[in-house]
């Protein structure tokens, strides 16, 4: 009997209670990594070792010196006219060609040469190396691709947007009329703009009344005093009658 109430009360091997109390949180590290004595953080780092430089082979990277390229003959032919070409003329367009036959293009030279606008071929590296040394350089991004150049030495905007309705593979990109570069919106808003003699007529219309109404202003006032002033003396000689006439009535 006592054996069989020992066998039910003791745990069994293998055994685990319903409940078991487990703790949360960290545990409690006393082990911390202490700094380092100021004196010693110097000296390691003046004793660091530092590795030499790995050299490379020569060849592997390129070399950081440029190259200058001089130009030849040709090249400075082309910029001395290009030079001449900008201090000439008033107005340089840029026009993109876009596959345009060599038929379409000389039809079309002739009907801008009836403006006096005459049409310009240079390689884009050219201009661009010319462009970049001058005033124009912003000029140079307009210089993509297969481009032409229509020049003339007076603004004929007009003349030049007629013909390019004509030709379709032609697209206007910018241009710089008189030393103001424009875009392709912007050439179609100055085109809109009257001519400069309208402007000058204008202009001298308007001094024009303008002077006339200053002398008109000044020659009112002294006019307006010369008549009262007759008027005065009108009166004054009428009045000096009148008393006159009774004097002599009673003198007789």
């Amino acid at each position: 009997m006592a054996a069989t109430l020992c066998s039910k009360l003791l745990p069994k091997h293998g055994w685990l209670p319903l409940t078991q109390s487990v703790r949360h949180g960290s545990k409690a590290v006393t082990r911390h990594r202490k700094p380092l004595h100021i004196q010693k953080q110097k000296l390691l780092a003046v004793t660091q070792y530092i590795p030499p430089a790995r050299e490379f082979p020569p060849g592997a990277y390129p070399s950081q010196t440029k190259h200058v390229q001089e130009d030849n003959d040709l090249t400075l032919l082309m910029k001395r006219e290009l030079k001449k070409l900008f201090e000439d003329c008033k107005m340089i367009a840029v026009v993109q060609n876009s596959s345009s036959s060599a038929e379409d293009m000389m039809t079309l030279r002739h009907r801008l040469y009836k403006h006096n606008i005459t049409v310009k071929f240079f390689p884009n590296k050219v201009v661009r190396s010319f462009l970049s040394d001058s005033i124009y350089c912003n000029m140079g991004l307009l210089f993509v691709g297969p481009t032409v150049m229509f020049v003339s030495k007076e603004p004929k905007v007009k003349e030049m947007l007629t013909t390019l309705r004509g030709s379709p593979q032609m697209t206007l990109l910018g241009a710089c009329i008189d030393n103001t570069l424009l875009s392709a919106q912007g050439i179609v808003s100055y085109s809109k703009l009257p001519s400069m003699t309208v402007i000058q007529g204008e202009v001298v219309s308007g001094l024009s009344m303008l002077t006339s109404h200053t002398a008109y202003l000044l020659q009112r006032h002294p006019a307006h005093l010369s008549q009262l002033l007759q008027q005065y003396i009108k009166q004054q000689s009428s009045d000096g009658s009148a008393e006159a006439a009774p004097k002599a009535e009673e003198a007789t």
